[in-house]
């Protein structure tokens, strides 16, 4: 039997629709209290004490420096002294040092300003990964950028369909489950994971965290006594 061509239309549209989908949300967690000094946008992030930062004058190779914040939040550079770098993003101190440079020492200068390293923002990484451990974030970070981290999953042991993120917000510690195989295929968003957030990939079969979690792993046993 033929078929009309509106309903093919309506057809194909069925399949257009379903194939542009978009990525079926995880679970959620509550913000942590540092959210609004870590955005989901790399330009956001707000340089905190101990980070590692590179500043480069465009055109000038001299001026190029790799510096550490001090706990005071500033650092110290060639011809303009010290700069408050602490809670400054990458773009605002670049166009601070610019205005000092203008002042006294160039016309036009262009400053680039990076974050090497986040130190002010770690995360613990434990469970069934190779390499299990406290991680500086350099930046804004996803859950599979957090668990490569620790060298991924391990795959003699690893069920990678059950990962956790803890987080402790205002004193109450929160949970939520996350899909690795879901999310590495594009079926479920890749949640961001924040300085503090202890990320956890659950052992396969009767060895699973969520039975042995009081002492199982190293760091898990200690970091999340009491509940």
């Amino acid at each position: 039997m033929r078929r009309s061509r509106p309903a093919l239309a309506a057809v194909a549209a069925i399949i257009l629709t379903t194939a542009a989908a978009p990525a079926v949300a995880g679970p959620s967690l509550p913000p942590p209290e540092s959210a609004a000094l870590i955005s989901t946008a790399a330009a956001d992030y707000r340089i905190g004490a101990q980070d590692k930062i590179e500043v480069n004058v465009f055109g000038i190779e001299e001026l190029k420096r790799e510096v550490q914040v001090d706990s005071g939040g500033k650092i110290l550079l060639p011809l303009i002294g010290q700069v408050q770098a602490g809670g400054r993003t990458p773009a605002e101190l670049s166009t601070d040092i610019e205005g000092l440079l203008r002042q006294n020492y160039m016309k036009d200068p262009k400053v680039i300003v990076t974050v090497n390293e986040a130190q002010g923002q770690k995360v613990t990484v434990d469970g069934a990964v190779l390499q299990p451990g406290v991680y500086p974030l350099a930046g804004p970070t996803t859950l599979l950028q957090a668990v490569s981290l620790a060298r991924g999953p391990d795959p003699r042991l690893a069920n990678t369909r059950r990962v956790a993120i803890f987080r402790t917000v205002g004193g109450k510690r929160h949970s939520a489950f996350f899909d690795l195989a879901q999310i590495r295929s594009g079926k479920s968003e890749d949640p961001q994971v924040f300085g503090n957030d202890i990320v956890v990939v659950d052992m396969s079969g009767a060895k699973s965290f969520m039975q042995n979690f009081q002492g199982g792993f190293s760091l898990l046993g200690a970091l999340l006594r009491p509940w």
